[in-house]
């Protein structure tokens, strides 16, 4: 299983690593992380809500999740989970903070060299969803601090997304398990 979770990082970090360039179609305008992050207030168990389908996920089939733990270091411990058919698979990685972007923009490492960038796009002001995504608009994952976002909090996620030129026809909602 250890195995499995670092080749699945390093395909992932190999796939959110391509390049910044954009695809024909996709908004001009350069994508934007938000102006701060609180990463005390931002540490903690999130549910993924939705997301754009990765290689990375594509054994998961509910009940997705990421934690994030402040390191004493200053660094932010990562750990990506999913259920899978025959259980649950499990991420481990390290987010370092980009400086001069007060928290917004990190790169995470599932998988030394290869780092890759993690930008909180949207971000509720009671930390109540995230958006994250990275600069090439190829990868975007909604985030909720409980297992179902209520309608006007995801049509406010949703609506982060679209300002920043993301094409939500290619989001993928993730079933959780009822509270």
């Amino acid at each position: 299983m250890r195995f499995k979770s670092l080749f699945l990082g390093l395909c992932w970090l190999g796939w959110a690593s391509l390049g910044t360039a954009q695809s024909l179609g996709v908004a001009d305008t350069p994508v934007a992380s938000v102006a701060a992050v609180d990463l005390a207030r931002y540490a903690g168990k999130w549910f993924e809500i939705a997301s754009f389908p990765m290689f990375f996920q594509r054994q998961c089939v509910g009940d997705s999740t990421a934690h994030y733990a402040l390191g004493t270091d200053g660094r932010v411990e990562v750990t990506n989970r999913c259920r899978t058919e025959g259980g649950f698979d499990e991420a481990k990685g390290v987010a370092t903070v980009v400086e001069g972007w007060r928290n917004s923009r990190l790169k995470v490492s599932f998988f030394w060299p290869f780092k890759a960038d993690y930008w909180v796009l949207g971000l509720d002001d009671d930390y109540r969803w995230a958006v994250v995504g990275n600069p090439n608009r190829k990868y975007l994952w909604v985030l909720s601090r409980t297992p179902q976002l209520p309608k006007p909090l995801l049509d406010a996620a949703l609506a982060a997304a679209t300002a920043q030129g993301y094409d939500l026809g290619q989001l993928r909602y993730t079933p959780q398990a009822a509270p």
